[in-house]
């Protein structure tokens, strides 16, 4: 995987998705640390939907609002 800095990817973003649209990966670096990917899109990951609730219901069992309801969190972020 080839890695470009940020400001020549800017300069030459069309060429790199003709690369990319070929099958190349790209890293993306800004000062020397990687900030993107430019990657071929993959197939879609389809998940089973009855895990997804199951794991929104596992979220939601050890995340509580500590008593505050969600008509004060609103009002919070409004101030």
């Amino acid at each position: 995987m080839e890695t470009v800095g940020a400001y020549e990817a800017k300069t030459s973003f069309s060429k790199l998705l003709a690369r990319v649209n070929s099958g190349e990966k790209i890293n993306i670096t800004k000062h020397g640390v990687t900030v993107a990917v430019l990657q071929p899109p993959g197939r879609a990951k389809r998940t089973n939907p009855a895990e997804t609730i199951r794991q929104l219901r596992l979220f939601r069992n050890q995340h509580s609002l500590k008593g505050i309801s969600l008509k004060e969190m609103i009002e919070e972020g409004r101030r």
